[in-house]
C-alpha cells in the first residue's frame, strides 16, 4: 500500500489522481471515476469531487493508496 501525504483536508478525489500523476489530467481522472475505475474505503465511488480525508484508503487498478494529513 502507498501512502499519499495531503497538506490539508479534504481534497477532492479526481484532483488527488491527477497530483498523484495516478492520471495524466483532471479530465482523466475524472473519466476514471465516472468509468468506475476507483474504490474509496473498498467502495465503488462515481462521484469525482468526493471530499477525501486523512484515513481514506483509495484503490486503484489494483494498487492501494492510504491517504495520510501531513503535519
Amino acid at each position: 500500500m502507498q501512502t499519499v501525504l495531503i497538506n490539508r483536508e479534504p481534497v477532492e478525489l479526481y484532483k488527488i489522481l491527477k497530483f498523484e500523476n495516478i492520471a495524466s489530467s483532471g479530465g482523466e481522472a475524472k473519466i476514471m471515476i465516472e468509468n468506475g475505475e476507483v474504490l474509496l474505503n473498498g467502495e465503488l465511488e462515481t462521484q469525482k469531487r468526493k471530499k477525501i480525508m486523512n484515513g481514506d484508503v483509495l484503490e486503484i487498478f489494483g494498487e492501494q493508496y492510504r491517504i495520510v494529513l501531513a503535519e
